[in-house]
């Protein structure tokens, strides 16, 4: 693990964002424990950095984002939002959210979010941004910054493309939590597990999806979101188009080749 960023310049030196990284599968942790990991400019700048940087990084084939301490992320830092309430620092903030939610759709590799405690407003967002997620039973999820006053217009963006619209509107015109089991049945989450089943559970996905050819992995992670906003017939000519790219790499033709001759599956390369 390493330092990215510090808080204000001055102050002590403290891992905003560490990364830690073992068999092609890079983790993500937000540290700021204390303030429940609420998003910071600075942790904000930290995460679309870390971001970027895994999308130019061939050897990175999985990333896990997780949140240190208690809470997963309770969204943006409202303290630091308020001390600068002028409408340009505002709305540099939220293009940058949405700046690094953008980023964990465009990164060729697949991002897990691996939840504990809490996940509300921009934390929600990000959950949903992820391509997948997993959390602890005793995770909680909400849109809630209508009970301030303040509709989680950007949060909604990432939860209405995950949830049925019906029961994104309840989380979003109620703020209530909703709890990991019916977070998972709504299809926020891929998976539930108890506490100390958590980092397993995750691992156990990453390394299943770290495995697979990533040539393969990025074409089709691109495909996935690029389609979902086409018609129907576009999204077919989009889908073949893909296919046919993903058949000339050198990861499908010697996996064909090996499925064939019923010979084990070849280490990829990602060509």
């Amino acid at each position: 693990m390493h330092t990215v960023t510090t808080e204000r310049p001055g102050a002590p030196v403290l891992e905003l964002l560490s990364r830690s990284d073992s068999a092609g599968i890079a983790t993500l942790t937000m540290n700021r424990p204390d303030k429940f990991n609420a998003l910071s400019v600075e942790l904000l700048d930290a995460l679309l950095g870390a971001f970027q940087a895994i999308g130019e990084d061939r050897s990175t084939r999985v990333v896990i984002l997780a949140g240190a301490g208690k809470a997963f992320c309770t969204g943006h830092d409202l303290k630091q939002m308020r001390a600068d309430p002028g409408e340009e620092a505002v709305r540099a903030l939220f293009r940058r959210c949405a700046d690094v939610m953008l980023a964990i759709v465009r990164i060729p590799q697949p991002v897990i979010a691996k939840v504990q405690g809490v996940a509300t407003a921009a934390g929600c967002q990000l959950v949903a941004s992820c391509d997948l997620a997993v959390a602890a039973e005793g995770a909680r999820f909400a849109v809630s910054g209508v009970n301030l006053g303040l509709f989680c217009s950007t949060p909604m963006v990432a939860l209405s493309r995950n949830l049925p619209r019906k029961r994104a509107m309840e989380m979003l015109l109620t703020g209530e939590f909703v709890d990991a089991a019916t977070a998972e049945r709504w299809g926020l989450l891929n998976r539930v597990v108890p506490s100390d089943r958590l980092d397993a559970a995750v691992g156990e996905l990453a390394a299943s999806v770290a495995a697979k050819s990533p040539a393969a992995v990025a074409l089709g992670k691109r495909l996935f979101y690029k389609q979902l906003e086409a018609g129907i017939e576009a999204a077919y000519e989009l889908a073949s188009e893909t296919m046919a790219c993903n058949m000339r790499t050198r990861d499908a033709q010697d996996g064909i080749d090996a499925f064939l001759a019923k010979r084990p599956m070849p280490e990829w390369t990602g060509a």
